[in-house]
């Protein structure tokens, strides 16, 4: 199965458009789609994105979803496992990765300053 990804050369990001909140997540959280789509319903595609979390956002539960997941952390704080209040859990910095298989439970999550993610989302090929 090929990737549904167009060819793109380096380019500057109008980093100031283009930013949504997905769908389930709550305001101050926005994503950039960069390339690609993901077909959740027909389990396919791949997608890369940008994740923003605005100062003091938290997600209250546990997130799961049937594609491969691959997290990096670009700039600000982000802290994994916090409460339905937004306390506690373990707090990550700059320069941290995850990649989490379908399946995969994780978060809440939530930044205390806000944060900038590049993830790359995709199923297993059939």
């Amino acid at each position: 199965m090929a990737i549904n990804k167009e060819h793109k050369e380096f380019h500057a990001l109008d980093m100031s458009s283009g930013w949504e909140t997905p769908t389930g997540y709550p305001a101050g959280i926005q994503q950039k789609i960069l390339s690609g789509a993901l077909d959740e319903t027909n389990k396919r595609g791949s997608r890369s994105r940008l994740l923003r979390f605005a100062p003091g956002v938290y997600t209250t539960k546990p997130f799961v979803h049937e594609y491969w997941e691959e997290v990096y952390l670009v700039s600000g704080d982000l802290t994994v496992g916090n409460d339905e209040q937004g306390k506690g859990g373990e707090s990550f910095a700059p320069n941290t990765y995850a990649s989490r298989p379908p399946g995969a439970w994780h978060g809440p999550f939530k930044s205390e300053k806000g944060c900038l993610l590049f993830e790359i989302h995709y199923f297993d090929p059939a």
